[in-house]
């Protein structure tokens, strides 16, 4: 619990530092950034209940995946929990590994890989319903 609390802590710090950016002038480089955003779903109605931070749970999540790259991220409610959700990409693997993160408490209540087919089939829509 500590310690994710401490990396917590140092995700938020790192976050507030890069928001307030760099006094000195940038270097305009022309090489593309190849890191997209993730995708995000944090409905406001959900996010009003959380306790812990978007911030802290992909931080917490990150952790548990070293030298991943957050894909998607929502916050949803599983099982009548809270949970953060990320899918994370490993460099060099297929497939990729969901974290789920409790936006009350902060610990990391699932991790599982998923593998490329499966991640396929949740991001397709779902099929109508036949009779």
């Amino acid at each position: 619990m500590k310690r994710t609390l401490i990396i917590a802590i140092t995700a938020a710090a790192l976050t507030a530092a890069a928001s307030f950016g760099a006094t000195a002038p940038q270097a305009k480089t022309t090489t593309p950034q190849t890191q997209a955003a993730p995708r995000s779903d944090i409905p406001a109605d959900l996010a009003k209940q959380a306790k812990i931070t978007l911030e802290a749970a992909r931080a917490t999540a990150l952790a548990k995946v070293p030298g991943g790259t957050v894909k998607s991220e929502e916050l949803e409610r599983e099982h009548g929990k809270l949970i953060y959700s990320f899918d994370i990409q490993v460099p060099g693997k297929s497939g990729v590994e969901e974290v789920n993160v409790s936006a009350i408490t902060g610990k990391v209540l699932a991790k599982k890989h998923e593998s490329a087919a499966t991640e396929k089939k949740e991001e397709a829509p779902p099929k109508p319903h036949q009779r």
